[in-house]
């Protein structure tokens, strides 16, 4: 497995991938690995095909930070993220810092950026203004270096993949987008690195983003029911447990990101609780 950190090296080491006919799978993480991170690495190997190549970014990205949030703090683990990259199959790890993917040089600052003007307007996008204009340009900038056929991401964070795949078909990137899955722990919990964050009482009560999933699946599966209603009836639910604080919950069309009334078997629901300064995210087709 090879390790890069200079852009100049990882292009090289693609297009001589490229000039060989191999096909280059790509996930793009912010590390500290989790089973979730690697089974997209398994899906991208899969994609990949035998003779291709899997590469694997690990860098956390600063522009789809807010100054409150936690980028300060978010978990780092290299040494630990390769040991567990090696073992899945990857072979290469691209590890950029801040200063190769937003260069600075003679006052020049990084002043470029990729913006999504539709999908990334609600929920995520309206609770974390600045978050997909980082998303977008730092995942643009990534496959400009890696150069992929195929990219894999997961389905927690749904709204990002539906964004970057309007990317992908606005932009004309040569790149097809695979989304993967949600890995869970036993009891339901959607797999997060941020889940570290958590103490062992917030952890137990976690798992009220899982059951208010399945509790909105049970309730559309008997018949439609106004979004307003449902969504009352979920924060009763979800604030039931003393250190969950909502921040909101959507139902939507899967497609068009747009909400929906009344909700119904198919659609989309997606929530954002806090526990502590730790917020959390999930999502599932009701």
């Amino acid at each position: 497995m090879q390790i890069v950190s200079s852009i100049a090296t990882m292009q090289r080491l693609a297009g001589r991938w490229r000039q060989e006919r191999r096909r280059l799978g790509f996930v793009p993480t912010m590390g500290y690995l989790h089973e979730g991170h690697l089974s997209l690495v398994k899906r991208a190997r899969q994609a990949a095909g035998s003779r291709g190549k899997v590469v694997v970014s690990i860098y956390v990205n600063p522009t789809q930070f807010a100054p409150s949030e936690d980028l300060s703090r978010y978990p780092r683990d290299l040494k630990r993220d390769l040991s567990l990259l090696r073992g899945a199959g990857a072979d290469a790890v691209f590890t950029p810092d801040d200063q190769t993917m937003y260069p600075d040089k003679a006052g020049a600052a990084f002043s470029t950026y990729v913006v999504e003007e539709q999908l990334s307007q609600v929920m995520e996008g309206a609770a974390r203004p600045t978050h997909f204009r980082g998303v977008t340009t730092v995942v643009a900038k990534l496959f400009h270096i890696v150069q992929p056929d195929v990219a894999v991401f997961g389905q927690k964070d749904f709204q990002q993949a539906a964004v970057l795949a309007r990317m992908v078909r606005d932009l004309n990137f040569p790149v097809r987008l695979i989304v993967a899955p949600t890995r869970r722990e036993r009891d339901g919990l959607a797999m997060s690195s941020r889940n570290t964050f958590l103490d062992a009482e917030q952890r137990a009560q976690a798992v009220i983003l899982f059951h208010a999933l399945r509790a909105a699946a049970a309730a559309v599966k008997k018949k439609p029911q106004p979004s307003a209603r449902l969504k009352a009836d979920l924060k009763k639910f979800i604030t039931a447990a003393p250190l969950a604080r909502l921040d909101y919950i959507a139902f939507f069309d899967p497609a068009t990101l747009q909400p929906v009334t009344p909700v119904r078997r198919g659609t989309q629901m997606a929530l954002a609780v806090f526990f502590g300064k730790t917020r959390l995210i999930d999502n599932a087709t009701l």
